[in-house]
């Protein structure tokens, strides 16, 4: 009966370091899952950037309006008919 006892004992054992420490433990377990919601977090990041460039890029295709407008703001172009005029503040020198 001892040995049975025994038995049952190292058996028992054997099961909670598994089910504890090995291969597919509770932490383990509990690990991956964190994982599992910073890549679900990251994901949804990337696919709200992902709807913002693709809406730039249907705008640029259909409308002129972006593209003018990074004409001016990124190339610094004017219309023919338009005048330039840059302000330059004088740097004070100490």
């Amino acid at each position: 009966m001892r040995l049975l006892i025994a038995i049952l004992v190292i058996l028992f054992l054997a099961l909670q370091y598994r089910l504890w420490v090995g291969e597919g433990s509770l932490a383990e377990v509990s690990n991956l899952s964190q994982q599992v919601e910073a890549q679900k977090a990251e994901n949804q990041r990337l696919k709200d950037r992902n709807a913002v460039l693709d809406a730039e890029v249907q705008d640029l295709k259909t409308g002129y309006e972006a593209i003018e407008e990074r004409a001016r703001s990124e190339l610094g172009m004017i219309k023919d008919d338009e005048t330039f005029y840059q302000i330059v503040t004088p740097n004070k020198k100490d």
